[in-house]
């Protein structure tokens, strides 16, 4: 988790913060990056009035889907209020917009027939989530068969989203 109310200038070289499986950052500066979604999805939280934003790197559609339910990025119902929490704590005030990117099959041919395709449930429950706390999905990059890369400046709040398969698609 990495969170900077630090607002401004760093010197000339803009900020990087990286975000791994089950993890997230906000910031009023520079890029959050998260590297190598499949079936996860990134959740793009940002405030264009405050120029502030968020990502979470979740992982399972529920909590009821793992034994270790502490770590809060990890599931979409319980990421994005921590999101928006935090992105309050920046100085969010105005209307917040969601930029999602993620949820692929990557194995569809090892799935049973009828199988759980965890790509599509994660996209389901994070549109739910989203839903429930009346944010707008602004931007959208899911599903297919390939994985993904997602930039996003938290400044302008465009997000570009990186794959071998499609190239670079800004959001």
């Amino acid at each position: 988790m990495i969170s900077d109310s630090a607002a401004g200038s760093t010197g000339g070289a803009a900020r990087e913060r990286r975000v791994k499986v089950a993890d997230w950052a906000a910031a009023a500066e520079g890029t959050i990056v998260t590297i190598g979604l499949g079936s996860c999805v990134a959740i793009c939280l940002h405030d264009a009035v405050a120029r502030v934003g968020a990502l979470a790197h979740i992982l399972l559609p529920s909590p009821a889907m793992s034994r270790d339910v502490e770590n809060r990025a990890k599931f979409p119902s319980t990421a994005v209020p921590m999101l928006v929490d935090e992105m309050r704590r920046l100085g969010s005030r105005g209307p917040i917009t969601a930029k999602i990117a993620g949820g692929a099959s990557m194995f569809r041919a090892l799935l049973p027939a009828g199988g759980i395709n965890m790509g599509e449930r994660n996209v389901e429950a994070t549109r739910e989530a989203l839903a429930t706390a009346v944010i707008r999905i602004v931007g959208d990059d899911t599903g297919g068969d390939y994985g993904r890369s997602v930039y996003f400046d938290v400044r302008t709040g465009v997000v570009t989203v990186r794959s071998l398969k499609t190239g670079d698609v800004v959001l």
